[in-house]
């Protein structure tokens, strides 16, 4: 009989269970507290991140839009909230070549990447602080526990998570000091993952939710935080590109640079997950462009303190899946609701929290029973203004994909400059992201110059300053649906791209004696998600680790 049938596991009881602590799962927390409050109702909520800390996994470029912070916190500045450097200009720049160019005037702009009014942040402070303030609430905070497995009822409706074993060998031992997960029972439970969520993924599929929607497009980013000389620092300044070095492969995406305060900027580059060369190296691809002149006027002389890189959902509108399903709902960018367009998706992530908390506080007040399917909710969210920007901007990123960049924005200005978003056609892109590569016979090998290790750098030190760790002696987090498809397969036909489109060197071809082996090295995995989304075979499993695992980001 299996362990886990004999295993006694400890079950803790709630009102509303919230899995991810980040912008959705602490804004769904935290207004739930808040309404409970005000109305003087016992409600107990439950957040369980299973990063380190609050903030630890949390990365985002981020210019940040407040207007969902504001509603949440109407007080926020006499609060101390880490909104400290407001944008104070924009520039976006066409890079035509390696060492050239063109700034593209701001009325020529699509009106989404203006950043008027917004704040540039470190993304895990704002998360940090979020979280100081759920817990003086009265929110259980239980950092360092993932949730591992959905647990349902006997009619199939959710009931709450399993967090993961602490203590278990790598080939299924349980160790000295093994505990066993817990089951987390709530009346709700609100799935607040991030980017293709490991429960999400599995409840889309349980419930059918994504039944008529696109499917989910991504983009990875890959983000550096430097501190550079006080007489290159411009604060406030938000940078946009395009171009070079991506559109050498034919490869959609973008670069940024914002200056926060203290000497501090961040430098990253999005590539989108359509990308079609296999040999493609988004990791190498950032390395480059630290060399252009356009940026290498403001790192020059600084050093690089941090690395990280994560997924972004950027499908929008016709990719999002059904939300809601019996026992839970399904927020944020688990769902996918950044705005592309925008290139931001906190604001609309804590948007997603605070409807979702409204929805389940309301439908609570009148039953108080279990594993209900909260409807209601996906008439507040087309009600609100989440749904009203998404549904505007929709057309944005399958024009992009359809068009390519240059008359992709060329269409996204006459779109949401002239007509905002009033068209009456909405663009569909029907192609998953994972079928869109080459074999190594149509595609041309790409040379990335080796690192100067003055502004480029390796992955292995890349990966140092993301202090990511995992313990060694635990099941591989990273799994194969079949072990033979990475040399057989994947090799021949894409020269096994998981060894370039994972940004910390996870995926190795390693040479023995008699035969090429596949090689995960799981310590150095950052929880970007890329290898569940872009392996071509779809072979890559992405499962949640031991708690604690994965970067601690500091700056980020």
């Amino acid at each position: 009989m299996p362990v886990e049938v004999l295993m006694q596991r400890e079950a803790m009881e709630f009102d509303v269970v919230v899995v991810g602590g980040g912008p959705a799962g602490l804004s769904a927390a935290i207004r739930l507290r808040q309404l409970a409050i005000a109305e003087g109702r016992e409600l107990s909520v439950c957040l369980v991140e299973k990063g380190a800390e609050i903030g630890a996994h949390i990365m985002s470029g981020a210019v940040f839009e407040p207007t969902a912070f504001k509603q949440l916190f109407p007080d926020w500045q006499n609060m101390g909230a880490p909104l400290n450097t407001p944008v104070q200009s924009d520039e976006i720049f066409y890079l035509s070549s390696s060492n050239r160019s063109i700034r593209v005037p701001g009325v020529f702009a699509p009106s989404t990447m203006h950043n008027e009014g917004n704040f540039i942040v470190s993304l895990g402070n704002v998360c940090r602080w979020l979280g100081q303030q759920a817990e003086a609430l009265g929110v259980d905070v239980f950092p360092g526990f993932p949730a591992s497995d959905v647990l349902y009822d006997e009619e199939g409706r959710v009931r709450g998570v399993l967090t993961a074993d602490m203590g278990v060998g790598r080939t299924g031992e349980h160790k000295g000091g093994f505990t066993p997960g817990i089951e987390l029972i709530g009346k709700q439970t609100i799935f607040a993952e991030g980017c293709r969520g490991h429960l999400g993924k599995q409840l889309i599929r349980q419930y059918h939710l994504d039944a008529g929607s696109d499917p989910q497009h991504y983009g990875l980013g890959i983000k550096e935080v430097w501190e550079i000389p006080a007489e290159q620092h411009v604060p406030g300044l938000v940078i946009h590109s395009t171009g070079w070095p991506l559109t050498q492969s034919g490869t959609q995406g973008g670069a940024f640079m914002y200056h926060l305060e203290d000497g501090t900027v961040v430098i990253g580059q999005v590539v989108d997950l359509n990308y079609r060369n296999p040999y493609l190296s988004p990791f190498d691809e950032l390395q480059q462009l630290k060399h252009h002149p356009l940026y290498e006027q403001y790192l020059r002389g600084g050093s690089r303190i941090s690395y990280g890189a994560r997924a972004i959902a950027k499908g929008g509108l016709q990719s999002l899946p059904k939300m809601h399903f019996p026992g839970g709902l399904l927020i944020g960018c688990d769902a996918g609701t950044l705005n592309f367009a925008k290139i931001k998706g906190s604001h609309t992530a804590m948007k997603s929290g605070m409807l979702a908390a409204e929805t389940i506080f309301e439908a609570l007040a009148v039953d108080e029973s279990s594993g209900q399917d909260l409807v209601a909710y996906d008439g507040k969210f087309k009600a609100s203004s989440i749904y009203q920007e998404l549904h505007q901007q929709r057309n944005f990123g399958p024009a992009m994909h359809r068009f390519g960049n240059l008359i992709g924005a060329a269409y996204a200005w006459v779109d949401l400059n002239l007509l905002k978003g009033k068209l009456p056609w909405t663009f569909h892109d029907k192609t998953p992201d994972h079928s869109t590569m080459l074999p190594v016979g149509s595609a041309s090998v790409i040379d990335y110059p080796k690192p100067d290790n003055i502004l480029s750098f390796d992955k292995t030190s890349s990966v140092y300053l993301s202090n990511t760790n995992h313990e060694e002696d635990q099941p591989c987090h990273l799994t194969l649906r079949d072990s033979s498809i990475p040399i057989a397969f994947n090799l021949p036909t894409y020269d096994e791209p998981a060894q370039r489109y994972c940004p910390a060197g996870v995926y190795e071809i390693v040479e023995d004696a008699s035969a090429s082996r596949f090689q995960i090295n799981a310590q150095n995995c950052v929880h970007c998600k890329t290898c569940d989304i872009k392996d071509p075979s779809q072979n890559i499993v992405w499962r949640v680790p031991e708690g604690g695992g994965g970067p601690n980001y500091t700056s980020m």
